[in-house]
């Protein structure tokens, strides 16, 4: 059995608090630290909206429902199904939607947009990996790129930003082009990362601009979000 399979202190404790997945805790450390949640609250002046980009199987999706501030409305998005074993707590009431479909299609890009702006934007994806490094680390950035991409189209300004990254290759060209996005851009480790991955997170703490102007403008009408499929 591979030590991915092996259930571990963070696997456990997540099966135990209901979540379906160990990376909730990466989250939760990085909100306990920077204060990702507070700060979306201070950039929305009201009610937080959250992008999840790799929602699946949806545990930083229910961390969010769990622990965000309230009045929020958490949109999220993956290529996979969400676990049936977070699906009924997400849905339940308002204020959760999901978007199954790559994050870096067109159509999936244009349901995004019809949601924004948002406060917060995490993306925990990662490509399907192929045991090459060097290939692993460069299809992990352009998923991070791609949800830079969106940080730069939705994100208000003062929102923060987290993206997973494989580290190698050319990831800290991404880490240069946050902190000349943000007030603050920096790379961390949480704890639950497993010793033998090379994974890490790169935060974007204070957007320094204002959305484009076609979406502030959109922004400013009052509008119910679209339909979103379930994917469960």
């Amino acid at each position: 059995m591979s030590v991915y399979g092996k259930p571990d202190y963070w696997s456990l404790q997540a099966k135990t608090e209901g979540y379906p997945a160990r990376s909730v805790y990466k989250l939760q450390e990085m909100d306990a630290r920077f204060g990702l949640f507070s700060g979306a609250s201070k950039a929305s002046g009201g009610p937080v909206k959250v992008l999840d980009l790799g929602a699946a199987p949806g545990s930083w999706s229910l961390y969010a429902r769990r622990h965000g501030a309230q009045g929020r409305f958490i949109l999220g998005v993956d290529i996979s199904p969400l676990s049936p074993h977070c699906s009924g707590e997400l849905f339940a009431g308002e204020g959760y939607g999901f978007l199954q479909g790559d994050m870096t299609a067109a159509e999936t890009r244009t349901a995004i947009l019809a949601h924004a702006p948002f406060h917060l934007v995490l993306s925990d994806a990662a490509p399907g990996t192929s045991g090459n490094p060097g290939i692993d680390t460069l299809r992990s950035l352009v998923l991070a790129e791609a949800a830079l991409e969106y940080a730069d189209l939705v994100l208000h300004k003062g929102g923060h930003f987290v993206v997973k990254v494989f580290q190698g290759g050319e990831a800290p060209r991404l880490l240069k082009a946050i902190r000349e996005r943000f007030k603050t851009g920096r790379s961390f480790k949480p704890r639950a990362c497993r010793r033998t991955s090379f994974e890490t997170y790169y935060l974007g703490l204070g957007k320094k601009q204002a959305l484009p102007a076609a979406l502030r403008q959109a922004a400013s009408f009052t509008r119910a979000p679209p339909d979103t499929h379930r994917g469960c």
